[in-house]
């Protein structure tokens, strides 16, 4: 019988692979003989998926009856991030003490009505292997928490009850005081001058309005801000009309499906929100200059101290993040570059950029030269930070001055070409990051309603000619400049020299003659 199994095995065997296919080994066993690059006989033709560098996963985006936007992003893995963006930033302070928006990111996560302390939240997240985060900025503010996808009904809870059932605690505030003075000290003693020369220089293009008021809370304000302040800001702009709940790495149904649970009826601990008096003032461009006098001969000492530097910060306004013009200036951005110059020796640093081969390569005296871009939903920013000795501020500025005129000369093409392609690998490479992919979801959707996806940002670069960079360097030249300097002043050009440097056709100061040096 067994036998009589076995033939009808083999015969079942050469009747599939044909006979010159099958052969017989000597351990009795057989092995069919099949072409590794042929189709096998009978399989099912395979489908293989295909790579055409667009997202698989679409970002959707519900509405619910409350105005409140959710927003998702699918992507692989077991973990997700989600959180609650709010258009809310230090930009809306002014019919309140400057600082409310500091005070608000420094008192995120902790107690409410549903968790004792914030040692409660952290314990909470961690059975689903989480971490949280408060971040604010001049127009948005950003609640986020990392955790396990299994998890999201117990974030979206915790979410809910951070942003709008806050206990406010009294000891928490003095708690908040002390963290937001200590961050004050360390703002102006810390070696990089870079997050001070930004507050200035936005304080001198803005001058008194919407993203020209001050991000840090000043230190006047410190103890004028209390629960009641603080009540009275969050009823104006917590309100669902001005919210997005993103998320990365989840179902949408299921998001929204949380969202409808711990978001939609919701009463605030301060109140029904009244969106009568929010303030939606536009952002008006003034241009100026703001100085601070500061002995920097001591801020990082050491074996090998830093030596003492004058930092000066030099803006033009740009355009809106909402413009078509904003990826030709990103682009513009892009082609400057910079960095510090003891980068500028090492390979792929940033070498080709302008700010390197037309700066810091040919004076070797200039420590740093980097462009910035900052963009708002009704203006933006784009500056050069440099800084040197003390003894070589008015020939620093002048060369400032010279890269700000040369940015309206014909682009080179294989320079052009390099800046793109830097800009699109950087925003992709950005987008690798779940926490990067949910800011980008939340802000876009917060500020449009809608989410340009990578590929179509990616066209849009790629779109970019010679003649667009040309364009907008011409238009963001007849702005007056905003400047921002720290450090020892002595040899610093005045606001009207700068002004007539950046209106001339080579940027040169005007000559001074001194009678005695």
């Amino acid at each position: 019988m067994a036998t009589h199994m076995s033939r009808c095995r083999t015969w079942s065997r050469v009747q599939r692979f044909g006979i010159a296919a099958y052969r017989k080994y000597s351990s009795g066993g057989g092995y069919p003989n099949i072409s590794l690059s042929s189709p096998l006989p009978g399989i099912p033709k395979p489908v293989f998926a295909s790579v055409d560098g667009q997202e698989k996963y679409e970002t959707k985006i519900t509405t619910l009856e409350n105005g409140l936007k959710v927003a998702s992003q699918n992507k692989f893995g077991q973990f997700c991030t989600v959180g609650i963006l709010v258009n809310s930033g230090s930009r809306h302070e002014a019919k309140y003490p400057s600082g409310i928006a500091h005070f608000v990111e420094k008192l995120a996560f902790s107690s409410t009505a549903q968790y004792g302390s914030k040692d409660e939240i952290l314990l909470t997240l961690e059975k689903h292997g989480g971490i949280c985060d408060c971040q604010t900025s001049r127009d948005t503010t950003m609640y986020a928490v990392s955790a396990e996808v299994k998890g999201l009904d117990t974030v979206v809870s915790l979410l809910s009850d951070a942003v709008l059932q806050p206990r406010l605690l009294d000891e928490e505030i003095e708690m908040t005081r002390m963290a937001v003075r200590f961050e004050l000290e360390d703002l102006n003693m810390r070696p990089d001058p870079e997050p001070l020369l930004t507050e200035m220089i936005h304080a001198a293009a803005y001058r008194g309005n919407t993203v020209g008021l001050p991000r840090f809370c000043p230190a006047d304000n410190v103890d004028k801000i209390d629960k009641r302040v603080l009540h009275s800001y969050l009823r104006n702009y917590y309100c669902p009309e001005r919210m997005v709940l993103a998320g990365v790495g989840i179902e949408h149904e299921q998001l929204v499906e949380c969202a409808r649970k711990y978001l939609l009826d919701v009463k605030p601990v301060w109140g029904t929100s009244s969106v009568a008096n929010v303030d939606l003032s536009v952002a008006q461009y003034t241009g100026g200059i703001v100085k601070m006098e500061k002995d920097m001969s001591d801020v990082s000492l050491g074996p090998t101290p830093i030596p003492e530097l004058t930092h000066i910060m030099i803006g033009l306004e740009s355009c809106s993040f909402l413009e078509d013009d904003f990826i030709p200036f990103a682009v513009l951005n892009m082609m400057m570059g910079g960095g510090g110059s003891f980068s500028a020796g090492g390979p792929g640093k940033g070498m080709f950029t302008r700010l390197y081969l037309n700066v810091l390569n040919r004076h070797h005296w200039m420590y740093n030269a980097t462009s910035y871009h900052h963009s708002y939903e009704d203006s933006g920013l784009l500056c050069i930070h440099a800084s040197a000795d003390p003894r070589q501020v008015r020939e620093m500025v002048e060369i400032i001055t010279r890269e700000f005129i040369q940015m309206a000369a014909n682009a080179g093409e294989m320079e052009l070409e390099r800046a793109k392609t830097q800009l699109k690998s950087m925003l992709m490479m950005n987008l690798e990051s779940r926490p990067v992919i949910f800011e980008d979801v939340g802000r876009q959707v917060l500020s449009t309603g809608k989410r340009k996806l990578p590929h179509e940002l990616c066209d849009l670069i790629s779109n970019v000619t010679a003649g667009d960079i040309k364009r907008v360097t011409t238009k963001m030249l007849r702005s007056k400049p905003a400047v921002a300097a720290l450090g020892d002043l002595t040899e610093l050009p005045s606001y009207e020299h700068i002004q007539a440097a950046l209106s001339s056709k080579d940027g040169r100061l005007p000559r001074m003659y001194r009678l005695f040096r």
